[in-house]
């Protein structure tokens, strides 16, 4: 029944959510003193901080993931993604359960969970809130502020949005929920 109501709510704000995308403008650039992509380290799932520098001269496509959510089986399509294209791509996964509790889990469970249903293999990060406010983890905060970024504002609306960032690590896409990873607009980019 819970699954049920939560999907009816998803479909509802779906109704309302932008169908468009979006996307750097050619003239934007950070400013000269915002914070880098590769100046982050932010602490992996099984514990271990990351420093993003690791990613220097990769496409890193960055999504906030659910398990309990009508997004959830994106799973799939995301390894897909990473198995298609590793060495050239990094995609890095924030659990949160921001929209409507769906991901309740711990991190341990939330690890399990991943590998038993989907075979991730690629990095998740500890459980964190995405949206504006003073829990969010500060990757989002990077991401969803034009004075750090360089031009997006957009947070993430529902589980499952996409931010893809090029080589130089600059923010270049945002990609709402509904944007399946291999999907023609994400392959174009990649």
């Amino acid at each position: 029944m819970k699954k049920i109501i939560s999907d009816i709510k998803y479909k509802f704000l779906m109704l309302f959510m932008p169908k468009s995308n979006a996307t750097r403008p050619q003239n934007a650039s950070a400013p000269a003193n915002a914070k880098s992509f590769y100046d982050f380290k932010l602490t992996s799932i099984e514990g271990k901080p990351i420093d993003f520098s690791a990613y220097n001269g990769k496409k890193v496509l960055i999504v906030n993931i659910a398990s309990q959510c009508g997004f959830t089986p994106q799973y799939a399509e995301l390894e897909e993604l990473y198995q298609t294209h590793k060495g050239k791509l990094e995609i890095i996964g924030f659990p949160a359960n921001d929209f409507l509790g769906q991901e309740p889990g711990s991190d341990s469970e939330i690890a399990t969970f991943c590998q038993r249903n989907f075979g991730l293999s690629f990095q998740l990060f500890q459980k964190s809130s995405v949206i504006k406010g003073n829990e969010q983890n500060p990757l989002y905060n990077w991401l969803s502020s034009k004075e750090q970024n360089g031009w997006n504002t957009k947070v993430p609306t529902w589980n499952f949005c996409k931010y893809l960032i090029n080589e130089k690590g600059e923010l270049v896409q945002f990609y709402n929920s509904s944007v399946k990873p291999m999907s023609p607009e994400i392959l174009k980019e990649i």
